[in-house]
This record gives C-alpha cells, structure tokens and sequence, in this order.
C-alpha cells in the first residue's frame, strides 16, 4: 500500500504527521509524494484561515481528479470544527473522501487506513524535531475555531516528554517543543512549562530546545532566567501572539489575559535580559471594529519593541466563531492595505536586526544543503561542507548580499 501525505499550518500539526508517518512505516505502507500512486491519501488540515481551508479543498480535488480510485482521510482542525448539520462533515462530501477525523486520533487513522496502530519512535524527516507537550486551549479567542476543533488544554507527562526527546536527541540537534498552548503546560497535572524545560535542558544533554508560539504573560520568572543564561541549550527566541496593539480590539478579539502596556511590559522583561535576542508576533488585520487609531496604535507597539519578525493574518471569519456576530466589519482593501503596513515595518525590523547581526557570533543547525538556522531565528546560507543535522559555533558575515555563517 501506498500513502500520500500533506500537511497544513502549525507545527503541532506537522508533529502529528510525523506521528501519522511514523505509524504507516511500522505497518509497511510506503509514503509517496505522488498522489496519484497512492491507493490513500492523508491531509492533516488547518482552520486557523480561510485560505488555509481553500488550499486543502482545492488539494483534495486535485489528488482526486490525479487517481480516481484514491481513497481519502482527513484530519486535523478543520476536520474538528462542528457544521451546521452535525451528522455530516462538509469535508465528507469532497471528491474521494472517505473518512473525516478530529484532530490527531491515531487510532481512527489507522482505523481508516486499514492498520494496525503500532508507534516506533524513530527520526523525523525534518532537520529540526518536533515535541508536541500538550494539545488542546482553554481560552475562547473570538477570532479562533482551534479551540472548537481541539478541545480543552491537556498535557502529557513530563517523564514521557523527557523519554521521547532522549530518542530524539540522538538524531536531531534540535528539539522544537510544540503544542496548541504551550503556556499553559501543566497546569492539569501539577507542573509548569518551565518546570518541563529546566527538566528536558537537564536531562537531555546536548541537544538545543526551542519553543513554539507562547504568550508573553505566561513567561515566569525561571523560564526568563533560562532564556538569558543559556543559549546554546534554549534558543534565545520568543514568538509571543500579539494579535493587537489596541485595548479595545483585544477585549473584543476575547483576549482578556493581557493589555497593550501588558504586553510590552512582559516582553521587555525577557528582551532586555540579552543582546541576541529574536522577538516574533502575529498580528491581525482588519479585525470587526478596528478604526485606524486602533491599526495606528498596533504599529505604534510593534514599533517601540525590539520585533525580529511579524507574522500578519488579514482577518479571516471562521465558521463557528464568537467574531461572526460582531459589528464593524472592515472592507477588504482597508484589511489589505493596514496588513501591507504592518508587514513593511516587520520587514523593515527584521532587516535591521540582521544588519546588525553582522560579525556576531551565531549557533548553527544546518537545515538543508547550504542552508542553516542561528539559535536567534536567522535563515542563513552555510558552507556545504556542512551536511543536514549537522550544528557548528562561527561567526556571520554578508556575502554576495546573503548573511553567511563562517564556521569558527
């Protein structure tokens, strides 16, 4: 048998398709990247946009015209979000859709497939592993369908964790710990995130961690500490959701955890601590209600902050949303045009970060042939004497207009 698969947004789901993968190797289906040698096919989908929605049903098609015969397995968040008739998926009725599963149940993809679940932890296909620690979110963000699809916020073990990236760390030089809301990692099971790295850092030699997507506010005082004193073990590098710069448009995106001044007081906490330091954010457009004093209030913020990268989404309804029944929806091109500002300034940030990056000292994993990552977040070109996985100290220079790292 064979499978295709493809995988949409985050990486806590690309961590559940490489548990998907992993679990198709042990049972002997061989994996292809044609969909129309496959007798299945997987999409491991995403809600968190509607593009990302359009992208998946237009896959799906296309791998159905490629081989009439394919038989299709969807899962993820989009497959998790309830439809006006609950009885049926509107998934299910796309071309050569056979089965619709919520988020990463396993067992009903291997149920589906036709296998037997049976789970080997062996290395990743990417250069970088990924550790999912939790799933599921307990907050309501008016904006968001993850909740409805994923559930409420549930950890796993720590010893588990510490177990899976001990196997891990044998193969991968880093080990990316990833989830739907990592910040609130043990809170159902009397522990905290801070308390799984020190633990992981521990534990774990030798290997480099890198967190995913956290608030900002969710940042206590020994996961600070950690992220000034060691970057060789945890990557100096926070992507910390924004969303907004505006008090009111946050109180009506739900985001009642945290305030503009909050938010740039917990940041700066953490920055201020090192020189090297990568700060990332996502931010949304457009979002029902914002005026342009509340657009101008966000750049304001992003401005004053020392931002490495920006991550902007055009606001984007999604079924099922408290955001639906909102007043004030923004015009399209209004949506297009504060997204182009907010994406200029972001660029703008992250090209000065990296000029001034020049001559510094960087911590490289080497992702691809001639390519690499710095422990701040940098896509760098690297000596091909290097191979994928490898990892090696030096020092960056610009040449031929890209930022190179020469090895120590």
């Amino acid at each position: 048998m064979k499978a295709f698969i493809r995988t949409y947004g985050c990486r806590a789901n690309q961590y559940d398709t490489e548990a998907v993968r992993q679990m198709l190797s042990a049972a002997g289906v061989e994996e292809t990247a044609d969909p129309s040698q496959a007798d299945v096919a997987i999409f491991n989908s995403c809600t968190v946009t509607a593009s990302a929605e359009a992208d998946l049903r237009a896959d799906i098609r296309s791998a159905a015209r490629s081989r009439p015969a394919l038989r299709t397995i969807v899962m993820g968040c989009a497959a998790g979000v309830p439809s006006r008739d609950e009885r049926v998926s509107p998934l299910a009725t796309l071309p050569s859709v056979d089965t619709v599963i919520a988020g990463a149940d396993l067992e009903g993809v291997a149920a589906a497939v036709g296998i037997t679940r049976s789970m080997r932890k062996t290395a990743q296909t990417g250069a970088r592993a990924l550790l999912r620690i939790q799933d599921g979110c307990d907050e309501h963000c008016t904006f968001c369908a993850t909740t409805l699809s994923r559930g409420a916020n549930r950890s796993r073990a720590l010893d588990d964790l510490v177990d899976e990236a001990l196997i891990l760390s044998g193969i991968h030089p880093e080990i990316v710990l990833t989830g739907i809301h990592i910040g609130t990692y043990g809170r159902d099971i009397g522990s905290t995130l801070s308390t799984l790295v020190e633990q992981l850092i521990v534990r774990v030699p030798r290997v480099r961690f890198r967190l995913t997507s956290i608030e900002a506010s969710e940042v206590d005082d020994r996961l600070a500490e950690m992220f000034a004193d060691d970057s060789e073990r945890l990557a100096p590098h926070l992507h910390a959701p924004l969303q907004s710069g505006s008090d009111a448009v946050l109180k009506r995106m739900g985001r009642h955890w945290y305030s503009a001044r909050s938010y740039e007081q917990a940041v700066s906490r953490i920055t201020s601590r090192r020189q090297r330091f990568a700060l990332s954010a996502d931010v949304i457009s457009g979002f029902p209600g914002e005026t342009e004093s509340d657009h101008a209030a966000t750049l304001s913020l992003i401005d004053r902050l020392p931002f490495t990268s920006i991550h902007v989404f055009p606001y984007s309804p999604r079924s099922g949303t408290a955001a639906l029944r909102l007043s004030g929806q923004v015009h399209g091109p209004t949506i297009r045009d504060r997204a182009r500002q907010l994406r200029e300034l972001g660029e703008s940030k992250a090209s000065a970060y990296a000029a001034g990056r020049i001559g510094g000292r960087c911590d490289v994993v080497v992702t691809e042939r001639g390519k690499g990552l710095t422990e701040d977040y940098l896509s760098i070109s690297v000596p091909d004497q290097f191979q994928r996985r490898d990892r090696f100290s030096g020092s960056l220079a610009e040449l031929n207009g890209k930022l190179t790292a020469l090895p120590a």
